[in-house]
């Protein structure tokens, strides 16, 4: 029996860590790099101005710079409010879309004039009108000669939606700053060039690396036809798996719950069920993932029927045979064995970007999928929540199946946050 004691984290507000107390043969988390070069770059605080040179008493931190810019007789000082401010006003802007885009991105977008917001928007779901044309809306005739700044490369396809490069062209904008060129062969520039074409002054590249980090699931789809995959699970302080989460961080604004909601679908053990409720998300309005369960025994379905849908079962033929899932109302896809490639392609097929495979429940029921992430360089991404415990089971919970890797993983751009009790890291994957 597992054997716990729990210990304290001071309240603090650093966002670094250094760990090691991890599995041997699993993660090495490399000393370098420990805080990703984007943490400087996080999006704008929740505000909105009418004028962004109009505010008293205010400091805003200059992201770009990294020094406080300073009010002056109630004007922000001109070299604070540049192309970057906007561009993170954008990103801020498409986030409040999280979950719901999917398989379209992220997409933020703001019109300027003379020194003010005259107009914002947001791509708020798939098949709904683009970012760049709520925010035209928005700016109605103000658009005109106006700036517009956008999160991703405005398309120039006809797609569910018009064009936005031709709405930008119809409203007479004067110039359009890009934070980041669309990966989508069908776009890639072409966007830009149509702008260009028109007489559009363009400017492409600001705020780059916070804009593919705001779609990297999306991004990563694109490129390689793959969904993007990312491991979590729990650690005791002195490097332990722990099947549990921490205090609070499953409730709203807990980083367990944004996770779920950030993610088109979630793999779990099919014990996970019979332990614990299927784990939702608990932001405002969040669209719940898809549930993906690895099922080994029989026993564990009866739970399942009252959310079937929202949940696919993956079992061994004999298993999905004895349980009789199709009667239960349960999707269930029936394998000689259970491995990864038929998970992934299900997801591909459902246009399911992201993936979270998370070590909850039976953990040995995942780890030959882990194994297979690691071998198949599908694993892009990487979730460690720390808790405040101290484990004396000897490490019984820990992935042996692993321990024969010899590769050595390294992450980068590592990033931290403290979510209630617990410390939670993330990092990525070198290429490999």
């Amino acid at each position: 029996m597992m054997q716990i004691q729990s210990l304290s984290f001071p309240h603090c507000t650093q966002t670094s860590a250094n760990l090691s107390a991890f599995p041997h043969g699993f993660t090495y988390f490399s000393s370098q790099n420990q805080i990703s070069s984007l943490l400087g770059n996080q999006y704008s605080p929740s505000r909105s101005f009418n004028s962004l040179k109009r505010v008293s008493r205010i400091q805003f931190r200059s992201r770009k710079r990294g020094g406080l810019v300073r009010v002056r007789c109630g004007m922000v000082e001109d070299e604070s409010v540049d192309d970057g401010f906007y561009i993170r006003r954008c990103v801020e802007l498409a986030r409040r879309a999280i979950g719901f885009t999917s398989p379209n991105p992220l997409v933020g977008c703001v019109i300027v004039k003379d020194g003010k917001i005259v107009g914002e928007g947001f791509h708020p779901k798939a098949g709904q009108p683009h970012a760049e044309v709520f925010a035209l809306r928005d700016a109605g005739n103000s658009a005109e000669n106006a700036t517009a700044y956008v999160s991703l490369e405005p398309c120039n396809h006809h797609g569910r939606t018009p064009p936005c490069t031709e709405a930008l062209i119809k409203a007479k904008v004067k110039k359009v700053v890009v934070g980041m060129v669309d990966p989508n062969p069908i776009v890639a520039s072409k966007g830009v060039a149509r702008l260009r074409d028109a007489g559009i002054v363009v400017t492409v590249g600001v705020e780059e690396e916070l804009c593919k980090r705001l779609n990297e699931a999306w991004i990563h789809q694109m490129l390689t036809g793959k969904p993007f995959v990312t491991l979590r699970y729990s650690l005791s302080v002195n490097g332990h798996f722990l099947d549990q989460l921490g205090e609070g961080v499953t409730e709203a604004s807990g980083y367990y719950s944004k996770l779920l909601q950030e993610y088109d679908a979630i793999i779990l053990s099919g014990t996970l069920s019979e332990k614990f409720s299927s784990p939702t998300s608990q932001e405002p309005g969040a669209n719940q993932p898809l549930r993906i369960v690895v099922a080994n025994n029989p026993d564990q379905f009866p739970s399942l029927t009252t959310e079937a849908s929202k949940t696919i079962v993956f079992a061994v033929k004999e298993i999905a045979a004895e349980a009789d899932l199709a009667r239960k109302g349960i999707e269930a896809v029936a394998l000689d064995r259970i491995n990864l490639t038929p998970i992934l392609e299900h997801c591909k097929r459902q246009g399911l970007c992201s993936i979270l495979l998370d070590m909850r429940g039976c953990i040995h029921d995942l780890e030959e999928l882990v194994r297979e992430t690691i071998e198949q360089n599908v694993l892009q991404k990487i979730v460690v929540e720390v808790l405040p415990y101290w484990d004396e089971s000897n490490g019984a919970g820990s992935l042996v199946v692993l321990n024969g890797l010899v590769k050595r993983l390294e992450l980068k751009n590592l990033r931290s946050e403290i979510s209630n009790r617990s410390l939670v890291v993330e990092g990525y994957l070198q290429n490999r």
